[in-house]
């Protein structure tokens, strides 16, 4: 198995997580994302995935891309942690709270986002940050409320899921881009116990060996 991905992707972490909880060795192919106009528009990765984007997956004859299916995949076809609840309603709730974070708070401040806002829009960087801190409170602010009904130690109760996977790597992001966070103490404790296990610190994006700090 073969993990495409960069050190500092959000989502490419995320399967990084998700793939030391559920203990399937795989092996790394750094993409750097920003050396070189990024490796990840060169033909030989474009070939591989087409929306030039990270990670991808190679499982055998399978090239699979997007975090949340990739896990969903590793979660149908191996063994070891579980990633979900069994029960079908609790499945959802994990399910939405994975979605919210990956689909309404990661894409507005991804790289090539960024991207667009400084050489396109001529966004300065002030203004640059201003938008990656409104759109990440707007979200992690939902987020939050949920978490007082859902949360134990973790996102769902006492288990570890997908949606903690996903939050551990957005709230990194957070802190990357300096913004505060200490209007979310659920959020907070969820992000601390989580990354007390062996799983999340391998993770780490500074424990990438193509890290760059």
């Amino acid at each position: 198995m073969k993990l495409y991905g960069y050190w500092r992707s959000t989502a490419a972490y995320r399967v990084r997580i998700a793939l030391h909880l559920k203990g399937i060795a795989f092996e790394n192919e750094f993409v750097h994302l920003v050396k070189n106009g990024g490796e990840q528009h060169q033909a030989g990765y474009a070939a591989i995935n087409p929306n030039c984007l990270v990670p991808t997956l190679v499982d055998g004859s399978l090239s699979l891309h997007q975090s949340l299916a990739i896990i969903d995949y590793l979660e149908a076809n191996y063994a070891g942690l579980s990633l979900y609840p069994y029960e079908a309603n609790a499945r959802a709730t994990v399910q939405a709270l994975a979605l919210d974070i990956a689909c309404e708070i990661h894409p507005l401040n991804n790289l090539r986002v960024q991207q667009y806002l400084t050489a396109d829009l001529q966004l300065a960087a002030q203004a640059k940050s201003a938008w990656i801190d409104h759109w990440m409170n707007v979200g992690f602010g939902a987020i939050e409320k949920q978490l007082v009904t859902s949360a134990g130690c973790y996102c769902f109760q006492d288990q570890v899921t997908v949606a903690d996977i996903c939050l551990v790597a957005q709230v990194y992001n957070a802190h990357r881009f300096n913004v505060d966070m200490n209007a979310y103490p659920y959020i907070n404790r969820v992000v601390e116990n989580c990354n007390k296990l062996q799983a999340f610190q391998l993770a780490l994006p500074e424990n990438q060996q193509d890290a760059v700090l």
